[in-house]
């Protein structure tokens, strides 16, 4: 059966099945969640040996198990590592979600539900796209499989590095698709090469030996909190360009050429706005809103 017709007729079942697996509350940040977090693995362990891998297990760690399984091509085939995670953040606080956040609720041909799409609703299209080609009939995958789904990526993927350690033999891969990232319209299929990394440092502004009353020393001392405005403040020119020295000596600038290759994607700057409830997007002048958001660096004030 051709896959679009196979979409077609099993499309309810994937979306059931996509539902179930988002009423299950897997939030690696809570022990009270604990046993919900083991019931997403088990469930993801099941789906995955329904679609067709082979060697499906639950991997234990110090912490929350690895979902491992593979499909065989064959030895001369290239391996691809597709990785995902299936733990969730916290929803609270609850009284700002419109619908329970482990009750999905579908709106305007989206699915709300904690997870939808951070990280389950993508692990769940690689796991169905894994069914759709062993399918009766289908001519199965071009290339040998290896799928490593964790349960820690929401606090920090304490144990992931010591089971890729502990396995590389067993994770050995040509390529590896990363299940966590998003797409630049529903209707333009997208593989991202590349994501932004993380520095992140903590500030501590210290002042005098006590606290002291503003109304005795007010004017005469410098307050922590303004000398911590005046650094931020600081931060960024009017241009928005970033004022540390030398914070852009190792950043790579985009030809034209590729710019406007990168300017052909689709981008509505109307419905970014609207997303967020802000009037504009503000940011670093000369480039565009999606060259800020992905091919420019930033800093940011948590």
């Amino acid at each position: 059966m051709p896959a679009p017709a196979y979409l077609t007729q099993h499309q309810n079942r994937f979306l059931e099945e996509l539902i179930d697996w988002l009423r299950i509350p897997s939030v690696s940040a809570d022990p009270k969640f604990h046993g919900d977090v083991l019931k997403a693995a088990d469930f993801l362990k099941l789906k995955l040996e329904d679609a067709g891998a082979q060697n499906v297990e639950l991997c234990p760690t110090a912490g929350n198990p690895i979902v491992y399984g593979e499909y065989f091509a064959g030895p001369d085939r290239p391996t691809v590592l597709v990785y995902g995670h299936y733990d969730v953040q916290p929803a609270d606080p609850y009284e700002l979600w419109t619908s329970p956040p482990f009750e999905p609720v579908i709106k305007d041909e989206k699915i709300y539900a904690r997870g939808a799409c951070d990280d389950k609703g993508q692990v769940y299209m690689h796991v169905k796209a894994l069914e759709m080609m062993l399918r009766d009939g289908g001519s199965g995958a071009p290339c040998n499989l290896k799928f490593m789904f964790e349960g820690e990526e929401e606090v920090g993927s304490n144990n992931l590095g010591i089971f890729v350690k502990e396995n590389k033999e067993k994770l050995q891969a040509d390529v590896i698709l990363i299940s966590d990232t998003g797409i630049l319209a529903n209707d333009v299929p997208s593989i991202e090469v590349g994501l932004r990394g993380l520095s992140y440092h903590e500030v501590e502004v210290t002042g005098p030996n006590r606290d002291l009353h503003s109304g005795l020393y007010g004017g005469a001392v410098m307050n922590p909190i303004n000398a911590l405005c005046d650094m931020i403040s600081s931060l960024h020119d009017a241009n928005r360009h970033i004022t540390i020295p030398g914070f852009y000596d190792n950043v790579d600038e985009l030809s034209a050429e590729e710019r406007a290759e990168m300017a052909q994607a689709p981008f509505s700057e109307e419905e970014f706005k609207q997303s967020i409830g802000l009037p504009a997007a503000v940011g670093e002048a000369g480039y565009s809103t999606p060259e800020r958001t992905s091919i420019r660096p930033t800093l940011d004030i948590n």
